[in-house]
């Protein structure tokens, strides 16, 4: 049984520069504190903002690169039930269709830098990231998914809603490692 936690709605933004790299931001807070991750933020649920709309506002408070509705792909949904046994989360993946120049600096959430694809296994990033959200963001680039993540009890247990799985693809369980 899932317990009763708070549920925080939040956009990722994947942005490539002109080579392919990604854009990361090296957190100094939580969640994700000392871990890599793509541009975001949390959705200003007080005033009814769209998911759009906060993708659009972080990118541009973040990076400082103005973009549009039609800059934006919303690449997948994934909804996490027990994160951190803290929060539930729901997060819409946008990618950033145009690349974008942002020069590597250090912002009040933290240090944004450029990496190459190949290397992101190689950077401190979040297991849900690491085993699940990443490989499914590169499977769907350009496309579409949702999935859900149960993080309880310190196991990975996931499916994927959309496409639909049929009888052949299973959900998958993961054990989580410190």
């Amino acid at each position: 049984m899932v317990p009763a936690l708070p549920y925080k709605i939040a956009v990722l933004c994947y942005l490539f520069d002109p080579a392919g790299r990604v854009l990361l931001l090296h957190r100094l807070r939580p969640p994700n504190r000392d871990l890599y991750s793509p541009v975001g933020g949390k959705l200003d649920q007080s005033t009814g903002e769209s998911p759009t709309a906060c993708a659009i506002r972080e990118v541009a408070e973040e990076t400082a690169v103005a973009i549009t509705t039609d800059d934006l792909h919303l690449t997948g949904i994934v909804s996490e039930s027990g994160y951190d046994d803290q929060t539930h989360w729901l997060m819409f993946l946008y990618e950033i269709t145009r690349p974008v120049d942002v020069a590597p600096t250090a912002i009040s959430e933290g240090t944004l830098g450029w990496h190459d694809p190949d290397a992101i296994d190689a950077l401190p990033i979040p297991d849900t990231d690491r085993q699940i959200i990443w490989p499914l963001f590169w499977k769907y680039r350009r496309q579409f998914f949702a999935a859900h993540i149960d993080c309880a009890n310190g196991q990975l247990t996931w499916r994927l809603d959309q496409p639909a799985c049929d009888a052949s693809t299973p959900a998958n369980t993961l054990a989580v490692t410190s």
